[in-house]
C-alpha cells in the first residue's frame, strides 16, 4: 500500500369549527342516537400541541455503528496508482516508489506529498495527459480483496438481524491516503457514507496541485470528524463538544487497516473504548500484524477474506455483538434515567 511504502520515509390540517360539530350532532340526533355519545374531533390546536409533545419527548440516539477503512492493503492488495495509472505511463511500480523515497529523503519533503506530485511529473514526462475524469475511470481497474464487494451488504443484514434494539444503524467510512478521484470509479465507492481520501486541484497550476493530503497521524482528524458529526472540511472541529452531544461515539467504531500508517487510528479508538482489526494478504505473512495485535494497538487480525466464514468475518461480527450489546444496555440505562419526568434523574446518594 502507499502508506507502507512511504512509511520508510515518515394536512395540510382539516378545519374544525364550532358550525362544523354542530352539523355532525343535528345528523347523528335525527338518527336516535344520543348527542352526548358524539366526541368532537380534536381541533387544530389540539392536534399541534400533541405533535409537539411526541416531537419534544427525548430518545436515546447513540445507536449508529461505524466501519472506518483504510484502501490500500487493506481492501485492495496492492496501492491504487499501481493498477492503472503507473501501466498508462509505462513505469514500474518498484522504480516509481523507490524514486518517491528518495526524492522525499533527500528534499526532506513529506513522503505523500511527494508521491502526488511525481505521479504528475511523471504523466508530463512522457506526454500524457491524465485529468480528473481520466483518474475516476481508473478506479474501474481497481482490484479488491475476495468478498469485499458483497462485505457492506453482508455486514449490514447481519446487524439488521442481530440488533435488538430499534434504530440500530451501520455506516461505512473510508480514511485513505490514496486518492479521492481513483476511489470514486471503484465498484464499492457508492456504500460509503463518506469517503476522505487524498485529492488533487486540478485548474491550480500546469500541473495538478495536491488539495489535500491525508497523512497517518492526520487520519485521526477524520476519526473526530465522524464522532463529532462535523463531516464537512469546511466545519472546523477544534471547538470543545461535550461526549453526550457526539453522534457517533468512539466505543461505536471499528477501524480497519494493514500496517503502522494505520497505528495512530488503531490507538486512538482503542484508547477511547472502540476497536480495531489488522489484515493481511491471504496467505502473506501476518509478521506485521502479530506486532501490532501483541503490542495491544488491536483487538484481532486475519487474512484479508471479507467473505462470510471467514476469519476476518467472524471476528468482525464479534466485536459487532460486543457493540450491539453495550448499546442495548446504554439505551436501557439511558431509559431509566428518562423514566416518568422525561429529564435525567439524579442518582442516589
Amino acid at each position: 500500500m502507499v502508506e507502507r511504502v512511504i512509511s520508510r520515509v515518515r394536512g395540510r390540517g382539516s378545519k374544525n369549527t364550532a358550525d362544523d360539530r354542530a352539523d355532525v350532532a343535528a345528523v347523528v340526533t335525527t338518527r336516535g342516537v344520543s348527542k352526548a355519545k358524539i366526541k368532537s374531533p380534536p381541533s387544530v390546536k389540539t392536534k399541534r400541541m400533541a405533535s409537539k409533545s411526541v416531537a419534544a419527548t427525548p430518545a436515546f440516539d447513540k445507536k449508529t455503528i461505524a466501519l472506518v477503512y483504510d484502501f490500500d492493503g487493506t481492501l485492495s492488495p496492492k496501492p491504487m496508482q499501481e493498477y492503472a495509472f503507473l501501466p498508462k505511463l509505462g513505469i514500474k511500480a518498484a522504480d516509481f516508489w523507490a524514486e518517491c523515497t528518495r526524492v522525499a529523503r533527500a528534499e526532506r519533503a513529506d513522503p505523500l506529498i511527494t508521491y502526488m506530485h511525481l505521479m504528475y511529473k511523471k504523466a508530463k514526462e512522457k506526454g500524457v495527459r491524465i485529468d480528473r475524469a481520466d483518474l475516476v475511470a481508473q478506479g474501474r481497474d481497481v482490484e479488491l480483496y475476495a468478498g469485499v464487494a458483497q462485505w457492506f451488504g453482508e455486514i449490514e443484514r447481519y446487524v439488521a438481524a442481530h440488533a435488538q434494539s430499534d434504530g440500530i444503524a451501520i455506516k461505512h467510512y473510508l480514511v485513505s491516503s490514496g486518492l479521492t478521484e481513483i476511489v470514486e470509479g471503484t465498484s464499492i465507492y457508492k456504500y460509503f457514507a463518506n469517503v476522505f481520501a487524498s485529492e488533487y486541484w486540478f485548474d491550480a497550476y500546469d500541473l495538478p496541485f495536491p488539495k489535500r493530503v491525508i497523512t497517518d497521524t492526520g487520519k485521526t482528524q477524520y476519526l473526530f470528524r465522524i464522532n463529532k458529526g462535523l463531516e464537512d472540511y469546511n466545519e472546523s472541529i477544534n471547538s470543545h463538544m461535550p461526549e453526550d452531544a457526539r453522534p457517533i461515539p468512539f466505543s461505536n467504531m471499528i477501524y480497519f487497516g494493514d500496517g503502522e500508517t494505520d497505528v495512530p487510528s488503531m490507538a486512538l479508538l482503542k484508547k477511547n473504548g472502540g476497536a480495531a482489526i489488522a489484515v493481511h494478504a491471504p496467505g502473506g505473512s501476518a509478521e506485521k500484524c502479530i506486532e501490532l495485535f501483541a503490542a495491544g494497538r488491536c483487538d484481532f487480525y486475519a487474512g484479508a477474506d471479507y467473505r462470510p466464514g471467514s476469519d476476518l468475518f467472524r471476528r468482525t461480527t464479534l466485536l459487532l455483538d460486543r457493540m450491539i450489546a453495550d448499546i442495548r444496555v446504554k439505551e436501557e440505562v439511558w431509559s431509566v434515567g428518562h423514566e416518568k419526568t422525561g429529564a435525567p434523574q439524579k442518582a442516589a446518594g
